[in-house]
């Protein structure tokens, strides 16, 4: 089975990277863009044994910084 983990940043930390990706788009003649925030979605394997709380622990111990990020998890149907 598969397992989406999606990280991003939280409302009012700063994002330069999100920045700079705005920037370019400009620089690519795109306006109308106000704002960027880039994150990142990381896909597991997993077998049907790793339960919904051991997923949330893996998120919340490895993947994400609790401090300055947030994360959602979706299991993907086959």
């Amino acid at each position: 089975m598969k397992v989406r983990v999606y990280v991003s940043l939280k409302n009012g930390v700063l994002d330069p990277q999100g920045r700079a990706i705005q920037h370019a788009i400009e620089g690519l003649g795109i306006h109308g863009v106000s704002d960027v925030r880039a994150g990142k979605m990381l896909e597991l394997e997993v077998d049907a044994t790793v339960t919904d709380d051991q997923l949330d622990t893996m998120a919340k111990q490895l993947l994400a910084n609790m401090v300055i990020e947030n994360y959602r998890i979706e299991r993907v149907a086959a």
